[in-house]
């Protein structure tokens, strides 16, 4: 049965995502199973050998969705990915505002008492270093998918106000998906999720629908946490509630962490963000 893509642009916002997604996945099991069994004994490996190959699939799909449904040759351009000196500086911005949000967050509770920051190792500068290209990579990534690809269709449909919720609910689901003791156990991470998924939705809006903020926001909260994560810079001293802090040590898992995101969100426009006018 020949699928016709003419007809697919006419049906409601639901359908052509999960069309889309029936694609994606048609192209991507008959080679994730065989490497998953192949790899069976390696599972770091083969979550990275299958999800590139996954995000590579998404983006040879996105060629074919756009000039099959919508007769668009330069998606990218469409998603915000312009590559244009005014987009890079916003990213550069936005990398630095994650940053120094998630450093400003530990800090605060340093100061409070709640944490103790320990001397880097001897290999701080490698782990930076591994930790941006991680962070920028993540970035880039998730923003095509939800602030690309998934806002773009969803503003096919919807008034502001829903695609920027359900954006943010989608988001915030995807990350969420783990068995119900831990979404139970974890449950003060999503709305934290939901917050951060709007608020990158408001600052594309922002920013003349580029995506240059929203990959550098996403990748300096992502760098800095891998920093003091995987660094061992910190030390919990637990003298305060997890609930807090962030369960397992997870800073938007917590009321500091939704307080910050917050703040993080007003910073960027928040609710009053209005579209500016694109400029590439």
């Amino acid at each position: 049965m020949k699928l016709n893509f003419a007809i697919i642009a006419n049906y409601p916002a639901p359908f052509r995502l999960v069309i889309f997604i029936i694609l994606l996945l048609v192209f991507w099991l008959p080679v994730a199973v065989p490497l998953y069994l192949l790899l069976e004994n390696d599972p770091n490996l083969t979550t990275i050998i299958t999800m590139a190959i996954l995000y590579l699939e998404f983006i040879a799909l996105l060629f074919i969705w756009n000039k099959k449904v919508y007769k668009i040759n330069h998606w990218w351009r469409t998603y915000g990915l312009v590559f244009t000196r005014k987009n890079g500086i916003e990213l550069l911005n936005g990398l630095s505002v994650g940053l120094s949000f998630t450093f400003g967050l530990f800090i605060i509770e340093a100061i409070l008492g709640w944490i103790k920051f320990v001397p880097p190792s001897d290999n701080f500068t490698v782990i930076v270093f591994e930790g941006l290209l991680t962070a920028l990579g993540i970035g880039l990534a998730e923003e095509l998918f939800f602030r690309g690809w998934l806002l773009e269709e969803l503003k096919k449909d919807y008034h502001p106000k829903l695609f920027i919720f359900l954006n943010g609910i989608i988001f915030a689901t995807l990350h969420f998906l783990k068995p119900i003791e831990e979404i139970i156990r974890t449950f003060p991470q999503f709305p934290a999720l939901f917050l951060l998924g709007i608020t990158l939705v408001w600052a594309k809006m922002g920013h003349g629908n580029r995506l240059g903020i929203c990959i550098g926001l996403h990748g300096g909260l992502v760098w800095g946490y891998y920093i003091l994560n995987v660094g061992d810079l910190v030390n919990y001293t637990n003298k305060v509630s997890p609930l807090i802090t962030g369960i397992d040590n997870n800073p938007i898992a917590g009321i500091m962490g939704l307080i910050g995101l917050g703040m993080l969100s007003l910073l960027t426009g928040g609710p009053t963000q209005k579209v500016k006018k694109p400029i590439e």
